[in-house]
C-alpha cells in the first residue's frame, strides 16, 4: 500500500465540523457530533490529526466509506472535491464526453446546459466552502491564547504548529482560488469571523486581492519546495497558486501579470523538480514517487477509498469494445465505457509529428471519430493516459479504487505557463528560454529524439493551446484555458456537444462562469446570482 504521509485514517473523526460551523460551508453536516472538543485536543498528535482533516477533504467525501458524505442531501460522488473539479473543468469542454447521462448532473455539462439546480455543481461549491471551514476552525482551535490554555508551551511543538497553522491558509487559498475561477464569487469567511457567520459576498477583484495577500505573507515561513512530507504544501504549491491567479489576471481582474506570473514560474523551475523522463509515469499507481509532481489530491484504494478523479478516470477509459481494464490496472471490464473522445481533441495529435509521442495514448480500433448519439458507448476513441499499474508494472492495492494520485499541479504546466506569458510579451520571459521548455516537453514525449521539436516561428498563441490540451488533458486544466484563449464561449471554435449540437454551437458568454447554486443562494441571503441563470 503507498504510503499517505497524513495518516488519513486518523482524520475521519475530524470531518465533522461543529454544529455551529455550517454556515462557513453553507449546508448542514449529518452528524452533530462535536470533535473539536477538549478531548480530541488531548489525543497524541491531535494538531497533526486536525491537518490532516484539514487535508483530507480533498479526497474524502465521509467517514463511513467512499459511499458517504458529510455533506448532508448531497451525493459522495457528485461531491468528491477532485471529481467534481474534473468535471467542471474536463466535462464541459473539448476533451471528453461521459456515456451515462442518468448521472446526476452530467449530461448538462458536458451539452454545456447547466442551471442553479445541477448538483455538480453545488457538489464543489459545497466542497469547497467546507475546505473554507475547515481551515477556519482550525485555525480558530490553534490560536496561542487556545494553546496556552492547553498547556501547549513546548517550543518544538508550538514551532510544528505554527506551520501546521501556515499550510492550512494556502489550502484556503486553493478553495478560494476554485471558487474564483469557477463561480466569480463566493461567501468569505475568516477564522477571525465567529462561527455560524453568514459571511458577505466576495467578487473576483476581492477573492484575487485575499489570495494574493495571504500567499505573499504566509510563503516565507513555508517549508521551501520539496522540503516537506509528500503530499504537504510548501512554497512551490503556494507559488503555483500565485502563479495561475496571475496568469488569468486579465480573465478574473482586467490586469495582465504575465511578467509576475513568469517570475513565479522561474523560481518554481529552479526549485529542485525535474520532468519525469517517462511521460505516463506521472499518471501510474505510484506517481507519488515522480519528481514532476509539485501538489497531488492522494489517492490509495486501501485507506482512502473514494470516487474521484482517479479512479472515475481509470475505471472510465476502459473500452465498452476493448474491454482493457486489466491492462489499466482495474477489472477488465471497467465502468463500460463510460468516457470517450471528443472528435476536436483527437485531432490534436494528427500529423507525423505525434507518430511516436508517448502523450497519445489514443485508441481508435474500429470505432468511428463522431459521436452522434453520446449513449453509443462504442462511438468515439478512447484513452489510456492514466493507469492503477505502477512504473515497474505492479498493480494497485484494488481492482476498483485506484492508487494513482491526481497530478494537480506538475513541472510540464509551468513550462508551458512560461511560454505563454514569453508569448504574450512578458518582461521577465525570454523566447528563447520558452522554446526550450516547449522542446523539453516535446523531447520527453518522443524518447529524448528531437524528431517533434518546434523552432520560433511555431511559437505561437494558437501552438500553446494546443500543446497544452497535448501535453495537460484530463488534468483539470482545460476550460479554464479555453477561456484565457476566447476560445470557450461563442462559436469561433466549437466541438461536438458544445451548446447541446453535435456537431458544436455557439454558446453564450454567461457561460464562462457556472451558477451559484440554488442550495447556497438559499443559505446565505448575501450571496447573488451570477447573469444569466
Amino acid at each position: 500500500m503507498k504510503k499517505i504521509n497524513l495518516s488519513f485514517i486518523a482524520l475521519l473523526g475530524f470531518m465533522f465540523l461543529l454544529n455551529s460551523c455550517t454556515d462557513d460551508l453553507n449546508v448542514v453536516p449529518e452528524d452533530d457530533d462535536v470533535f473539536l472538543s477538549e478531548d480530541f485536543f488531548n489525543q497524541p498528535d491531535a494538531y497533526k490529526k486536525g491537518l490532516a482533516g484539514v487535508y483530507g477533504n480533498f479526497s474524502l467525501t465521509g467517514a463511513a466509506g467512499p459511499g458517504s458524505s458529510f455533506l448532508e442531501g448531497i451525493d459522495a460522488g457528485t461531491s468528491q472535491y477532485g471529481r467534481c473539479l474534473w468535471y467542471m473543468e474536463n466535462l464541459t469542454t473539448d476533451e471528453v464526453i461521459w456515456s451515462y447521462e442518468n448521472d446526476p448532473g452530467t449530461k448538462e455539462l458536458q451539452r454545456n446546459t447547466w442551471t442553479a439546480q445541477n448538483p455538480v455543481i453545488l457538489g464543489m461549491y459545497s466542497r469547497a466552502m467546507a475546505e473554507v471551514a475547515f481551515v477556519n476552525e482550525y485555525l480558530r482551535q490553534t490560536t496561542p491564547e487556545k494553546l496556552n490554555s492547553r498547556g501547549v508551551t513546548d517550543a518544538t511543538t508550538l514551532s510544528e504548529i505554527e506551520l501546521y497553522r501556515n499550510e492550512v491558509k494556502v489550502l484556503r487559498s486553493l478553495a478560494y482560488y476554485h471558487l474564483m475561477d469557477l463561480f466569480g464569487k463566493a461567501t468569505f469567511v475568516t477564522e477571525n469571523d465567529p462561527p455560524g457567520f453568514a459571511g458577505p459576498q466576495y467578487d473576483r477583484n476581492q477573492l484575487f486581492n485575499f489570495i494574493e495577500e495571504e500567499l505573499t505573507e504566509v510563503i516565507p515561513n513555508l517549508k521551501a519546495a520539496r522540503t516537506n512530507e509528500y503530499g504537504r504544501v510548501d512554497q512551490a504549491v503556494a507559488k503555483m497558486i500565485l502563479a495561475k491567479i496571475y496568469l488569468n489576471a486579465e480573465v478574473y481582474i482586467g490586469t495582465n501579470r504575465y511578467s509576475d506570473c513568469a517570475t513565479l514560474c522561474t523560481e518554481i523551475i529552479g526549485s529542485g523538480y525535474t520532468l519525469n523522463s517517462n511521460y505516463l509515469n506521472n499518471f501510474k499507481a505510484d506517481n507519488n514517487n515522480s519528481s514532476e509532481m509539485i501538489f497531488t489530491f492522494q489517492s490509495d484504494g486501501i485507506t482512502t477509498q473514494n470516487y474521484g478523479p482517479t479512479t472515475v478516470m481509470i475505471n472510465g477509459q476502459v473500452g465498452s469494445i476493448e474491454q482493457n481494464g486489466t491492462g489499466l490496472g482495474v477489472s477488465s471490464g471497467g465502468w463500460g465505457g463510460a468516457l470517450r473522445l471528443r472528435k476536436q481533441f483527437v485531432q490534436k495529435f494528427e500529423g507525423a509529428d505525434f507518430n511516436t509521442d508517448s502523450r497519445k495514448t489514443i485508441i481508435s480500433g474500429p470505432r468511428n471519430i463522431d459521436i452522434s448519439d453520446i449513449a453509443n458507448r462504442d462511438q468515439g476513441y478512447i484513452l489510456a493516459k492514466y493507469s492503477n499499474v505502477t512504473s515497474t508494472g505492479g498493480l494497485g492495492s484494488s481492482t476498483t479504487f485506484v492508487n494513482t494520485d491526481f497530478p494537480l499541479f506538475r513541472l510540464a504546466d509551468v513550462y508551458l505557463m512560461y511560454a505563454e506569458c514569453a508569448v504574450r510579451g512578458a518582461s521577465s520571459a525570454s523566447l528563447t528560454q520558452a522554446l526550450d521548455y516547449v522542446n523539453d516537453l516535446r523531447e520527453r514525449a518522443n524518447s529524448g529524439s528531437t524528431i517533434a521539436n518546434i523552432d520560433s516561428s511555431d511559437l505561437t498563441l494558437d501552438f500553446i493551446i494546443d500543446e497544452r490540451a497535448r501535453e495537460l488533458h484530463w488534468e483539470s486544466h482545460r476550460r479554464q484555458d479555453l477561456i484565457r484563449f476566447n476560445k470557450y464561449t461563442g462559436g469561433s471554435y466549437n466541438w461536438a456537444w458544445k451548446g447541446n449540437g453535435s456537431n458544436g454551437i455557439s454558446i453564450s458568454n454567461n457561460l464562462k462562469l457556472f451558477p451559484i447554486p440554488s442550495a447556497s443562494l438559499a443559505a446565505n441571503p448575501n450571496l447573488t446570482q451570477n447573469p444569466g441563470y
